[in-house]
């Protein structure tokens, strides 16, 4: 089979270096890749190391090998087309449709999906002048993701920190594995929040009642909105995966926690997607010092107390247009009881899988039906948590459309 054809367009900011392990991921799981530099870009890594990493010559001018037309060529025969870190001035010159080196010329004839992975200090990030330029890139159809938060150049920290290269990969991955349809950014001006992982309920300071929840659906969810050009809030209860590129990532732990961020989230938001196993209760008193084992004692009953019904808050308290899903994890009459919840919180729509030893919680593959308020019902068949997400922000979408 044909490898996939990557450009990995690379501007000049001290992150450029974060690009060669990017560059290695895409190599070694078989992509060709061509490394377009800015002149700028090389004063941090030179071409050599990009020409060594990639088995491809550099070039950053249109003069150089001229016969190729590579301004041309480049663009036109690239599967994905990805630039990180994506500079303040490769925005800008990328919005203006310039066309004063290689990389912007690569960009006016690409005719496959296009990311900008933004790094730059948080007031260039923030400039009036960045955030429309990024509003011009996405309104053209183009992926910008929000850079992360943390430490910058120097001392500073903020909003404009490269995202993980692990993470910037899984993204370009799920473009590419969407085809043509990830020319469609169909979610592009929404804002979605998706909650992630379980919530903990403190016993006492080192002790908790929890579940099995990884996260790996929520941040799937995550992942396939950005790609589908949403403005995407994740609410993550205690996870350990690497935040979703171009998401803004909550940490939460107590339920209570994830209530209140979601409800302050939610302010703005066009769709909620609860993904987290929320626990449905909390101990009625925590314990201020570890609960001691003493010989010959049972220990002292435990009572719980009912958590707030956070799904059933948010489809009651709700403006025109939103949507709201849930999820139902079951071990038994999966249908019977999924239907029986959508009816009880009021939901949109409630995804509904079967849990157990080796299914959903953990695991890198889910199955599961879309119901729908109304009566729809969409069996999504075993297979990667993307396509699961990818099936559910459809459904999101076709409660848009009836509304509009």
């Amino acid at each position: 089979m044909e490898r996939p054809r990557v450009v990995l367009g690379v501007g000049g900011g001290i992150a450029a270096y974060k690009a060669c392990e990017l560059l290695r991921r895409f190599t070694e799981s078989g992509h060709e890749v061509r490394v377009v530099p800015t002149a700028s870009a090389l004063r941090f890594v030179g071409a050599a190391t990009w020409a060594a990493l990639s088995g491809a010559p550099v070039a950053t001018e249109v003069w150089e090998d001229v016969e190729e037309v590579p301004h041309v060529r480049i663009g036109r025969e690239a599967d994905l087309v990805v630039i990180a870190p994506a500079t303040a001035d490769v925005l800008a010159r990328a919005a203006g449709g310039r066309a004063d080196d290689l990389l912007t010329n690569v960009l006016l004839t690409a005719n496959c999906p296009v990311v900008f992975a933004p790094a730059m200090h948080t007031e260039m990030w923030e400039h009036p002048a960045t955030r429309e330029n990024v509003a011009t890139l996405r309104r053209r159809g183009a992926l910008v993701v929000e850079p992360a938060v943390g430490r910058l150049t120097g001392a500073d920290t903020g909003k404009g920190r490269l995202p993980d290269p692990e993470a910037i990969f899984a993204f370009c991955r799920r473009v590419l594995d969407r085809g043509p349809a990830a020319l469609d950014t169909d979610l592009a001006g929404r804002h979605v929040v998706v909650t992630a992982g379980g919530t903990r309920e403190p016993l006492d300071p080192v002790r908790f009642l929890g579940n099995r929840s990884s996260g790996k659906q929520g941040y799937a969810l995550a992942r396939t909105a950005v790609a589908r050009g949403a403005r995407v809030t994740l609410v993550a209860a205690n996870t350990v995966l690497p935040e979703p590129a171009g998401a803004d990532v909550i940490e939460v732990s107590t339920t209570g926690e994830l209530r209140e961020a979601v409800r302050k989230a939610a302010a703005d938001a066009d769709a909620v997607v609860m993904a987290a196993a929320v626990a449905d209760f909390r101990p009625a008193v925590r314990a201020e010092n570890k609960i001691k084992k003493r010989d010959g004692q049972d220990p002292e009953p435990i009572a719980l107390v009912r958590n707030p019904d956070i799904l059933a808050e948010l489809s009651a308290d709700r403006p025109a247009g939103r949507v709201v899903a849930g999820f139902a994890a079951e071990t038994e009459d999966v249908l019977a009881n999924g239907r029986a919840k959508l009816a009880r919180k009021g939901c949109d729509l409630l995804v509904v899988n079967q849990v157990g030893e080796a299914l959903a919680f953990g695991t890198e593959e889910n199955e599961a039906v879309i119901i729908e308020a109304g009566g729809g019902e969409t069996s999504v068949p075993h297979g990667p948590k993307d396509v699961l997400a990818d099936r559910i922000w459809d459904a999101v979408a076709r409660r848009w459309a009836a509304v509009s």
